[in-house]
């Protein structure tokens, strides 16, 4: 892979190829893809998803939005970093095409913010709550309908697909949705391959997948276009990662590991002075002694430590990615660059108490357990109006839901795997709450 093809500039529809020294250096076309998803209703749904604790009331926690936004930042700085040295090694990227080190941040800030984009209501317990609604619930009677390819996608949903689905599906006069920059969309793509076959290797490429069945002719071009490489054959094919990927999702790493630790202090889920030793473990080089011990106030003491791990993770990934670029854009490397840090220890210990004191804690399973009924719930009730439609059995209930259904949600189709992503997809964009209040509306049930 080149980084001249990464770098493109291209969206969906151009017809004539757009030039980095062409470029409007007040509104530069990557810049142009963060403006773009941060006022895209998708992105703005975020402010009420699930990050830590769902349906949380303190704006102590952070909600997807929040944390998208962090991640941007973070991103942002990893990508100025490693463009800088980037530019250095290869002079003829600024002097014969014009790009500049900003470039390279504002594209891995751009695909960072979009990273959760995707993810439906509840967090991860959403996608496995959409999952096995067609798994081993009542949407398990399409499995003979639908392609294996297709039911997979069903079966294992899967935010990153999803989102790319939400960046890059045509509407009615909207063709190309947000129409991305091509490098971003790149960026974007953590797991550049279709549902099947299940992780076909170890590489982190393959751990999930990242494209539906009805993306999979945008994916292709935004994939030939960017020159990556290409593995497998036939209708298994799938792509090396773009290698600013491996800085978005180290960004999204690097907040996950420092801010939701943060949040678990914050709501009383982990002890303040333990927690608190765990940040000193990771900054023990850099931290300033007698500046902490002047601070006072846990939140200053806190505010400290953080910037201090992000500012200190960052300095660590991009040192290794610069180490490992020529791997990367090879397709050789195949671990994410966190699993590289020399504080990967500290990093451990952190996810661990993480898990053992925040996700896995009474008030986040509780909710969980609500959210899965709500989806799950939701599910049935439109898609079962949907297929009654389709077989000429609509019941009044029926009609009454299929009015509920915005316009732009198409269950008219005739294709199956369609009006079943469709619907799941509508779904998907539902904020915590709303996807509650819909569940009350529709079932006349408290929760």
């Amino acid at each position: 892979m080149n980084w001249e093809q990464l770098l493109s500039l291209k969206r969906h529809g151009d017809t004539h190829k757009r030039l980095r020294k062409e470029q409007d250096e007040t509104r530069l076309g990557f810049e142009v893809d963060y403006d773009r998803v941060i006022f895209s209703s998708a992105f703005r749904s975020l402010q009420d998803k699930t990050q830590v604790v769902p349906l949380s009331k303190t704006d102590f926690v952070h909600t997807r939005l929040t944390h998208s936004l962090e991640v941007s930042v973070v991103g942002r700085s990893l990508g100025r970093k490693v463009g800088t040295k980037l530019l250095e090694k290869y002079p003829h990227l600024k002097e014969v095409h014009g790009f500049q080190f900003n470039d390279f941040g504002a594209i891995v800030a751009a695909a960072a913010l979009a990273h959760d984009i995707g993810n439906p209501p509840f967090g991860h317990s959403g996608e496995k709550a959409i999952g096995e609604y067609f798994k081993i619930g009542n949407g398990s009677k399409f499995q003979s309908k639908l392609t294996p390819k297709e039911f997979q996608d069903v079966c294992d949903f899967e935010g990153n697909a999803n989102g790319f689905k939400i960046l890059t599906e045509n509407r009615k006069g909207v063709d190309g949705s947000l129409r991305l920059s091509y490098a971003t969309l790149g960026a974007f793509m953590k797991y550049p391959k279709q549902s099947l076959p299940k992780k076909p290797t170890t590489h982190i490429a393959d751990k999930k997948y990242g494209i539906f069945q009805s993306q999979k002719e945008a994916f292709t071009d935004v994939a030939e276009e960017l020159g990556l490489t290409k593995y497998g054959n036939g209708d298994d094919i799938r792509y090396a990662r773009h290698p600013l990927t491996f800085l978005v999702e180290a960004a999204d790493d690097i907040c996950y590991t420092i801010i939701d630790f943060e949040d678990g202090i914050n709501l009383g889920l982990i002890q303040e002075e333990k927690a608190l030793e765990y940040l000193i473990n990771l900054v023990r080089d850099t931290i300033h002694k007698e500046k902490y011990s002047q601070l006072q106030h846990r939140e200053d003491r806190l505010s400290y430590l953080r910037a201090l791990s992000i500012n200190t993770l960052i300095e660590d990934a991009v040192r290794i990615f610069l180490e490992n670029e020529e791997a990367i854009c090879a397709g050789n490397f195949s671990v994410g660059i966190m699993d590289k840090s020399k504080y990967k220890a500290q990093i451990d210990d952190i996810i661990k108490i993480s898990i053992d004191k925040i996700y896995r804690s009474d008030e986040v399973i509780e909710k969980e357990i609500t959210g899965y009924h709500v989806l799950q719930q939701l599910l049935n009730t439109f898609i079962t109006a949907v297929e009654n439609y389709h077989t000429g059995t609509l019941s009044n209930y029926d009609k009454l839901i299929l009015k509920v259904l915005p316009e732009s949600v198409d269950y008219t189709t005739d294709y199956l795997y369609h009006r079943l992503m469709n619907i799941t997809n509508y779904i998907s964009k539902l904020s915590d709450s709303k996807a509650v209040i819909l569940f009350n509306k529709l079932t006349a049930k408290t929760v």
